[in-house]
């Protein structure tokens, strides 16, 4: 992982002279006369003659969101080059701020120091997105190409002591560093990363972070009654685990589950899925990459919390040793499933490492996971499905979408319990039609949830992993979502009980 550096500078022509760096950027906005430049650049366009606006609109300047526009400054600062990236229109949110660092950050690519003034306007938002812009996984690359631009100077903003923005600077840069961690595990490809690889990079991050560390093998997860992980991860030649890590801050006054899906490769199994695309199924432990990044993050910042981190990991994979659809599994702590689709398999490694998460007494539960293709076709690519007990998903829902994460409520209509009634076990692992999908695994799942206890269960099959072309300061592949958004919650259950 190669990520800039980031530095706090001064918003002066002064300390704008005194600058090594090598390109300058700047934010501008689409207002109601035209493109107008955003808070920050002022130093900037006396320093260039106060003649900026004027020269960008005839580069063909608009301030659209994202839109990339460089000048030559012609030796009337040191830096040779501006580079003005759009916020849109007004009023500029965090959102628009990080994902116009995150632009400049990729465009960056190849520098070697850079100031931005985007962070006059608010130094957090623009520090992760730079960071997570510049953000490239280049580990499988003979030919990388360009490396990501290696300092970041932020001119910080006026209101504020140095000490406080020292320490927002510090939270950001260490969120931004575990979205980055989430990504790489997510990017790593299924033959280097399964479940026992996994289970020593996540030994190796929890030593580093001073966290516990537990790892259930095979025959322990046998002994123990973990029919779910072993019923799904029975059919690879590399066998399943289920690990917990715990970190216990100071003062620690709630204590929060967090439980993440980690299927390190997704077949189907014998109800295998279609070749296209199946190579998309890398991504199917973003969740357990997510949950491990978190409470390492948690550990990091010290929050006053219990954190606890259950995380199942197995390979679905056809073989002769492969679960059936018509088996029946039971589940860590002895409730029965019926096994009707082998690729509805998350919800059956979720309900045990949920169990055992709730034995634990933990005052609220998170779990999350790449869970249903429902949720790409009711919510789309960029935004979670959050379900759970109605206070706390709503909360999580909120933050969700204060972070830039996006995400939605949706509920659990009562109906579809009915639809998972099976004729041999407890319960089915998915209904007889497709109606309502990612809400019958919310339902399902809801079955291992203790009366009582606030979770929430955050649906990012396709937030998790970005198909498409790089936009703001998302890349191709992983995204680290929802790793922000748990950071958040946890902030805010630290803060707010």
């Amino acid at each position: 992982m190669t990520l800039p550096k980031l530095a706090l500078t001064e918003n002066t022509e002064a300390a704008l002279a005194k600058s090594r760096a090598e390109v300058v950027v700047i934010g501008t906005v689409q207002g109601p006369d035209g493109l107008e430049l955003a808070e920050g650049a002022r130093a900037v366009d006396a320093a260039l003659g106060g003649d900026l606006v004027d020269t960008l609109r005839t580069l063909g300047a608009t301030g659209k969101a994202e839109e990339i526009v460089k000048l030559p400054t012609l030796g009337r600062i040191p830096a040779p080059v501006v580079l003005a990236v759009g916020l849109g229109t007004p009023p500029t949110t965090s959102e628009q701020l990080r994902r116009a660092a995150g632009a400049a950050a990729r465009a960056l690519s190849g520098t070697s120091r850079a100031l931005t003034t985007l962070s006059a306007r608010e130094l957090q938002a623009v520090a992760e997105g730079t960071v997570l812009g510049a953000y490239t996984f280049t580990r499988y690359k003979s030919e990388p190409g360009d490396a990501p631009v290696s300092t970041v100077d932020l001119v910080y903003p006026e209101e504020g002591t140095a000490r406080a923005h020292k320490a927002t600077l510090k939270a950001a840069v260490a969120i931004a560093e575990a979205v980055a961690t989430a990504r790489d595990l997510v990017n790593t490809p299924p033959n280097d990363l399964f479940p026992a690889s996994f289970a020593e990079r996540a030994r190796e991050l929890a030593e580093d972070a001073g966290l516990e560390f537990e790892v259930l093998d095979e025959r322990a997860l046998k002994r123990k009654g973990f029919g779910g992980i072993l019923g799904v991860g029975g059919g690879s030649s590399r066998p399943p685990r289920l690990l917990r890590l715990r970190y216990r801050g100071t003062k620690a006054a709630k204590k929060v589950a967090l439980v993440g899906k980690g299927i390190t490769f997704d077949t189907g199994g014998i109800s295998i899925k279609p070749a296209a695309n199946m190579d998309h199924m890398t991504s199917d432990m973003s969740g357990a990459a997510g949950v491990l990044a978190s409470v390492v993050l948690a550990a990091k910042l010290k929050y006053p919390l219990e954190v606890v981190a259950h995380i199942p990991l197995a390979e679905n994979m056809p073989s002769a040793t492969s679960y059936r659809p018509g088996d029946v599994l039971t589940m860590y702590g002895g409730k029965t499933v019926e096994v009707l689709n082998t690729d509805a398999e998350g919800r059956l490694v979720l309900a045990d490492a949920i169990v055992r998460a709730a034995e634990e007494e933990p005052d609220y539960l998170i779990e999350t996971s790449t869970l249903t293709g429902a949720q790409l076709v009711a919510l789309g690519n960029r935004t979670p499905g959050i379900m759970g007990s109605e206070e706390f998903r709503d909360r999580v829902a909120a933050i969700a979408s204060a972070t830039g994460e996006n995400g939605w409520p949706m509920p659990l209509p009562e109906e579809l319990r009915s639809d998972l009634d099976s004729k041999l076990a407890d319960l089915a692992n998915v209904t007889g039609h497709r109606w309502g999908g990612m809400l019958a695994a919310g339902v399902f799942l809801r079955e291992f949830v203790p009366k009582g206890l606030p979770w929430a269960h955050i649906d990012i099959a396709g937030p998790a992993f970005n198909t498409g072309s790089p936009w703001g300061y998302t890349g191709k592949g992983g995204t680290g979502v929802p790793v922000r958004t748990i950071a958040a919650v946890l902030a805010d259950i630290a803060e707010a009980g």
